[in-house]
């Protein structure tokens, strides 16, 4: 197993500062928005702005867990080019926790974690008419311990589907889109059970209006944004 954690090396890992007494007990949101002091979350924060995923479908957030997928075929590499053949199942996703000492112990065993997919580019990154797609949202996704040995995912735990996955499948002639893989926590640090509502529908996520989607759903839901990671693909008719 550890081989394939090997695979998301470009994946961020969690901010390294100390933890006092008592941080769980803070917001999810009251850390250093830009994970100073720790390379890899630099490094994210850095693709994720250069991809201008920062600010068209996140705001800057501090970096807690690593967020892994594979695909059958295919890793999701902090912006690395997949063919859509790729994508047609649902991935396998481990959202990893850190050490003890770092500061993903803010993401509290219990808490309700979720995933959501997204695609800020439909039609396409020149005419995002229809954005944001709502591709998928699953909630219930358990921690994985970076020691652990085996094949499980997240995935296999109770997992609650709220958006069935839908393979990315971006048209012809519309260049490269971006799908952006989510993990949120509840902005509270609440580990009670949630109730998430289910978007409207997939284009615009039911909101109406272009470049709405994720940010809103999960602002209207209380949860935050602990990770993230994503892929670039394109349709071969170009």
């Amino acid at each position: 197993m550890a081989l394939r954690y090997l695979l998301c090396s470009f994946a961020v890992l969690v901010a390294s500062s100390a933890v006092q007494d008592g941080v769980l007990q803070h917001p999810l949101d009251s850390v250093d928005p830009l994970g100073k002091g720790n390379d890899a979350a630099e490094h994210l924060l850095y693709e994720l702005r250069k991809a201008e995923i920062i600010p068209t479908v996140l705001d800057v957030f501090d970096p807690k867990i690593t967020l892994s997928i594979f695909y059958e075929n295919a890793t999701v590499e902090v912006g690395n080019t997949v063919d859509p053949s790729k994508t047609q199942k649902a991935p396998d996703v481990h959202f990893i926790a850190s050490a003890p000492n770092d500061l993903s112990t803010r993401v509290k065993k219990g808490m309700q974690l979720t995933l959501a997919l997204t695609d800020p580019d439909a039609p396409s990154r020149d005419n995002p008419e229809w954005s944001e797609i709502c591709h998928w949202i699953a909630t219930g996704v358990q921690l994985t311990k970076p020691s652990d040995d085996d094949d499980s995912t997240g995935f296999s735990k109770g997992v609650q589907t709220i958006v069935e996955y839908k393979p990315p499948g971006p048209p012809p002639k519309t260049g490269k889109h971006r799908y952006v893989f989510v993990a949120l926590a509840p902005k509270n640090g609440t580990t009670e059970k949630l109730s998430l509502s289910k978007p409207g529908g997939r284009q615009h996520w039911g909101y109406g209006k272009e470049r709405q989607g994720l940010r809103r759903w999960a602002e209207e839901n209380g949860l935050v944004t602990v990770g993230a990671n994503f892929i670039y693909e394109q349709n071969e008719k170009q």
